[in-house]
């Protein structure tokens, strides 16, 4: 059995998916198991200055080479927050969704890992 947690319009669902054997019957289904208390997570990088209901992460470790948002700014959905340079490649870093940015945690020439919140949306 392989565990993902997947993101679905940024709510974490927690899935588990059995591999079979193509054309086998599935096994039956018992009562599900209680579930151990989840691993403590590690501290992020910076607190955000003010949270917002929407987390823009960094898809993988880089740098920001520009910042393209401040708080308070509207956005819809695909305009460009930030540019993160990784393996030496621009990527624009979009808004998921239509919003006001709440916070932005990150300034030009920052080094972020995988996972790091770049951007906060209302």
């Amino acid at each position: 059995m392989k565990h993902y947690t997947i993101t679905v319009n940024g709510t974490p669902y927690n899935v588990t998916v059995e591999e079979t054997a193509a054309g086998a019957a599935p096994a039956p289904v018992a009562a599900p198991a209680p579930k151990a208390a989840p691993a403590a997570a590690p501290a992020p990088k910076a607190a955000p200055a003010a949270a917002g209901a929407v987390a823009v992460n960094a898809p993988m470790p880089g740098t920001i080479l520009d910042v393209k948002v401040g708080a308070g700014t509207a956005v819809k959905a695909g305009d460009v927050l930030v540019i993160l340079e990784a393996m030496k490649m621009e990527n624009e870093i979009v808004a998921p969704q239509d919003g006001t940015v709440a916070a932005v945690n990150v300034k030009k020439g920052d080094s972020v890992n995988s996972g790091d919140v770049l951007v906060s949306l209302n």
